[in-house]
């Protein structure tokens, strides 16, 4: 059903509680972007149409190809499974903790891993440095890759408010990309997904989130997040920040649905992995843990490259979840 253009479907979002619990939501926000993950991660450069061309029902399956197994999560769960839990284990952001992470996933030979992101992990430079050195040497920064896993820290920071998650977020992006444009289309997607835990519409608090995003970079961050924009209006691939958050808000408008939200993420081609998980940590928190198909939560998995033997199965992530939430609002009180 088509909600652009800033219109509803008759049953609307389930926002202003719909019956889901704030556990549920969070579950949901950090599964869900997994399974978009996973679900685009096949079809990773490919055309528009990519998804419906092998589904034509539109009813995707974790189905796995182009060297990933059915289910298989990608670096963009991956990282944000090592955000969580440096956040679970430190009790709070440790940057440097961080950063030594992702140095280990790294160097433990992940599937993918972004040409951005390995240059800032493996150039041998101090985490504080890192990124701020490649920006420097390249001029370009604006990658997905911190928006692509940044779901966990959103439902950690979310009961902190406006200000602090957005914070967060920066920070955060900033051990990767030196680029405040990457760090500002991040903190967005955090205040996003905390209005959605809150029961609130994510597609209605944009100005909200806007207002609090840097003045240099603002007006190009409202003209990709108005309510009429489309991915054909993209004037970057959709590995650059702004049209992967871009296309993940025009999904979930025109989508009433978790599956069919991500689906369409999918189907609009191009990095469809990460478009998805981040339409799918949106979605995931808007409609929860629930409107997630069981077919695809029973195949789901997160390798952990630099950590093996371990993945991770959906009870691990939802466990996840409600730990990051709950120490988040156990930190504000």
């Amino acid at each position: 059903m088509d909600r652009q253009g800033g219109g509803r479907p008759a049953a609307g979002l389930p926002v202003g509680g719909g019956g889901l619990s704030r556990a549920d939501r969070a579950a949901g926000a950090v599964v869900g972007s997994a399974a978009g993950d996973a679900l685009g991660a096949p079809f990773e450069f490919g055309p528009p149409g990519c998804l419906t061309a092998r589904f034509p029902d539109g009813v995707g399956e974790l189905c796995g190809g182009g060297g990933w197994d059915p289910g298989e999560a990608t670096d963009d769960t991956q990282m944000a499974v090592l955000v969580a839990e440096s956040l679970l284990e430190r009790g709070g952001l440790d940057l440097p903790d961080v950063f030594a992470r992702f140095r280990r996933w790294a160097a433990g030979d992940p599937k993918d891993i972004g040409l951005q992101t390995e240059a800032v992990l493996t150039g041998g430079d101090p985490w504080d440095l890192a990124a701020a050195v490649h920006f420097q040497t390249e001029a370009r920064a604006a990658g997905n890759g911190s928006l692509m896993r940044a779901t966990t820290s959103a439902v950690r920071f979310a009961a902190a408010g406006r200000e602090a998650t957005m914070d967060a977020a920066r920070r955060i992006a900033a051990l990767t990309h030196g680029d405040r444009a990457a760090w500002e289309g991040t903190a967005v997607f955090h205040d996003l997904v905390r209005v959605a835990l809150d029961g609130g519409d994510p597609l209605d608090a944009v100005t909200g989130a806007l207002g609090a995003v840097h003045p240099d970079h603002r007006a190009r961050w409202a003209a990709v997040l108005a309510s009429r924009w489309r991915p054909q209006d993209a004037t970057e691939f959709n590995g650059a920040v702004w049209p992967c958050l871009g296309t993940a808000l025009w999904a979930l408008r025109t989508t009433d649905t978790f599956e069919s939200a991500v689906a369409a993420a999918v189907d609009v081609g191009g990095d469809t992995d990460t478009v998805a998980a981040v339409t799918g940590g949106l979605a995931g928190a808007v409609y929860g843990l629930g409107a997630i198909p069981a077919r695809w939560t029973a195949v789901l998995h997160v390798p952990l490259p630099g950590y093996a033997p371990r993945v991770l199965r959906t009870s691990d992530l939802v466990d996840l979840a409600h730990r990051l939430d709950a120490g988040g609002r156990a930190h504000r009180a």
